[in-house]
């Protein structure tokens, strides 16, 4: 008599190279923002301090975010450009043209959101 396999505790996607990297990703990307945050507070020498350089300097990081956004989108639609002429090529234009619109609103919805979660603590 064979033991239950016990499947269900080792998940495939958790095995997967492609979701390794994105926790790896994921890992260095908040790994970096704490350190930044670390040397900033041991720059300014305290947490009061950090924060009020933090609420004087906004107005820079809000034209860095628009910057960024701005340079985003334009790398999107050239992305988009070449994608949906593949896409045209293969004959799966309607599809591909359906999942690109579908990504394209949650993108400009998480950026609202952020954005708005970022007016909201500012007010």
């Amino acid at each position: 008599m064979n033991p239950p396999r016990a499947s269900w505790l080792r998940p495939r996607w958790l095995l997967n190279r492609r979701a390794a990297k994105a926790l790896l990703w994921t890992v260095v990307l908040v790994a970096a923002a704490v350190g930044a945050n670390i040397v900033g507070i041991y720059l300014v020498g305290s947490i009061a301090g950090w924060e009020r350089w933090l609420t004087a300097t906004a107005g820079y990081f809000l034209v860095w975010r628009l910057c960024l956004y701005g340079a985003t989108a334009y790398g999107w639609v050239w992305m988009r450009r070449r994608l949906l002429a593949r896409e045209a090529q293969r004959g799966a234009d309607r599809q591909a043209r359906r999942r690109l619109l579908r990504s394209e609103i949650a993108g400009v919805a998480a950026i609202v959101a952020l954005e708005a979660s970022l007016l909201m603590q500012a007010a």
